[in-house]
């Protein structure tokens, strides 16, 4: 073991220790790292993982790895998913098409994609990043204290290390080591025992849609994958006992599959033996904090729900994208420590919710009572002849599962009341997929995939371009503030808007200014771009990002001087 004689040495502020490589670890550290933070990623596993348990990202995911610049190669590896289709009893009951007409999305449909892909594609991202994964690396425990965090690893040859880092980041699943030592209970309940397989299928139906089939005591699910034939299979009543199969109950349950989906879809159905298959029992539980001083969770780590919905790595993801803006603006210096608070204040109410919809999702899809093939068929003629009930039924599953109804209305990094048509709290990217194609739409696509926070006013001629230029220099590095509509030559940094359709879409007048966070949700918003009104809505982050120029670097004084009288309004 490292030891240190006297004091241990204070961590550089900027740096963060990431424990486990999954979609949120890999999440947090490529963040971390576009914004200029040293990140050292481990993970106790020997490599990475050959298994696939989450297969589904969803359009809120995609409009995250969007900003991250890793879309592109995750639209290009999976199945495009716009249906869902359920049979019982032999018979086709209803096939829900996607309808996202009121939750404005560049990517109205859900991606099929293998986890270990998922998790290829991040890792590559964060190589280019200069961040690579240590893997046979444990976490053992850690201590800390006001000026960091002490980290215990164990290498893989035995080697104990201690080393010092500013902060702790746990996605490390659902048996969280960093959970564990911080102390932080799961509550919650136990729940059921399924099985999930992947395995070649051949039937005459096609790839199209997400398949769910009831059978009378039972509820199956078929997810297809872009790879012809194969496809992901889950059974909400497996036999087996929990575990990774042997090749023998591999063989056994591609028979059981086999017999259960022809019986549910009435029709013959060849399931080859699964390239693997598991059997485990989840759970429905969830943290109550999501950081204790300098130490954070995130994904499993913080809570573990049914794969009903899909719904768990996505949440993760979204999480550590949460966190990791917040974290490098702290640990560059760019705001205060009550920043980080926002991320358990945000996230938490997100656990419950998602544990409830889960619930509900889990119930819908085992739907063991037998009288479930009775009822089923009288429920959804009744569905597919009522129109409107249908589109309320399809967007009500749509926005529990896309994340794309996600908002932060009651956060502290909200400010409600400034007149904009979104309102502050919701997603940015609504407001770019509103747009028709053309110049306006993508730059402010663009704009979002810029790691800062945004600034975006519409000149008047009359102070605003005054007040935004002095709150850039104010700001430094940590904002980026752009005109809307300005002609090139007229303002710093125009933003085009050929005929004035961002301007409406966001329902600015001159003058008026429209703040976005660094995650994509509208913060602020106001009819007049004054000092005193933005000082006011970054208020949460504390006097810092109003003192410094740069990392670390005090602003001069001269412009220290000028932006304070632009911020304080006395222009």
């Amino acid at each position: 073991m490292v030891t240190f004689v006297g004091r241990p040495p204070v961590p550089d502020p900027a740096t963060v220790l990431v424990v486990g490589a999954g979609p949120v670890g890999l999440t947090a550290a490529h963040e971390l790292a576009r914004r200029g933070v040293r990140v050292r990623l481990v993970d106790a596993a020997p490599g990475p993982a050959r298994t696939s348990r989450a297969v589904a990202v969803h359009p809120r995911t995609l409009e995250t790895f969007d900003q991250m610049g890793v879309a592109e190669p995750v639209l290009a590896s999976g199945r495009h998913n716009k249906a869902f289709t359920m049979y019982a009893g032999g018979r086709r009951l209803v096939r829900l098409e996607a309808d996202y007409s009121t939750m404005p999305t560049r990517f109205p449909f859900t991606v099929v994609i293998e986890q270990t892909r998922t998790e290829e594609l991040l890792r590559e991202a964060c190589g280019r990043l200069g961040v690579t994964v240590e893997w046979d690396v444990r976490l053992t425990g850690f201590s800390q204290d006001a000026d960091g965090v002490r980290a215990r690893l164990e290498h893989g040859d035995g080697r104990a290390e201690e080393y010092p880092a500013a902060w702790l980041v746990g996605c490390d699943g659902g048996h969280s080591t960093v959970r564990k030592e911080l102390g932080l209970p799961l509550i919650g309940e136990s729940s059921e025992t399924w099985e999930l397989a992947d395995a070649q299928v051949s039937m005459d139906l096609p790839p199209d849609t997400i398949y769910w089939v009831h059978t009378g005591g039972q509820a199956l699910m078929m997810v297809p994958y872009q790879r012809e034939g194969h496809w992901r299979l889950l059974d909400t009543a497996p036999v087996a006992r929990p575990g990774i199969a042997s090749p023998a109950q591999a063989r056994e349950s591609a028979a059981r599959f086999e017999e259960r989906l022809s019986a549910g879809l009435g029709r013959e159905v060849r399931v080859g033996e699964p390239e693997w298959s598991s059997v485990f029992t989840f759970q429905q539980r969830m943290v109550p904090a999501m950081h204790e001083g300098r130490v954070f969770v995130a994904g499993d780590a913080a809570h573990v729900h049914s794969p009903a919905s899909g719904q768990g790595m996505n949440t993760g993801i979204q999480e550590a994208y949460n966190l990791a803006w917040k974290l490098a603006m702290v640990a560059r210096g760019q705001a205060g420590r009550p920043l980080l608070a926002t991320y358990g204040q945000e996230r938490v109410p997100v656990g419950r919710r998602l544990l409830g919809s889960t619930r509900q999702a889990t119930f819908l899809v085992q739907l063991k009572n037998a009288l479930a093939g009775v009822m089923l068929p009288a429920v959804f003629s009744v569905v597919r002849g009522a129109p409107p009930l249908r589109r309320a039924i399809q967007r009500k599953v749509l926005g529990g599962m896309s994340g794309l109804l996600l908002d932060y209305p009651d956060s502290p990094l909200t400010t409600t009341g400034g007149g904009l048509r979104p309102p502050a709290g919701s997603r940015a990217a609504a407001v770019a997929a509103g747009l028709p194609a053309g110049p306006a739409a993508t730059a402010l696509h663009a704009e979002l995939r810029d790691p800062r926070w945004t600034l975006l006013y519409a000149p008047d001629g009359d102070g605003a371009s005054l007040t935004a230029e002095g709150a850039a220099a104010a700001a430094g590095d940590w904002l980026s503030v752009r005109a809307v509509g300005a002609r090139p030559g007229t303002a710093p940094a125009p933003l085009p808007d050929p005929g004035g359709v961002l301007r409406d879409a966001l329902g600015l007048a001159s003058g008026g200014w429209v703040l976005i966070r660094p995650d994509g949700y509208l913060a602020a918003s106001g009819p007049e771009l004054t000092g005193r009104r933005l000082t006011r809505a970054l208020d949460v982050l504390g006097p810092v990002p109003l003192q410094r120029s740069s990392v670390g670097s005090p602003a001069p004084a001269d412009t220290v001087e000028a932006t304070t009288r632009v911020l304080e309004g006395r222009r």
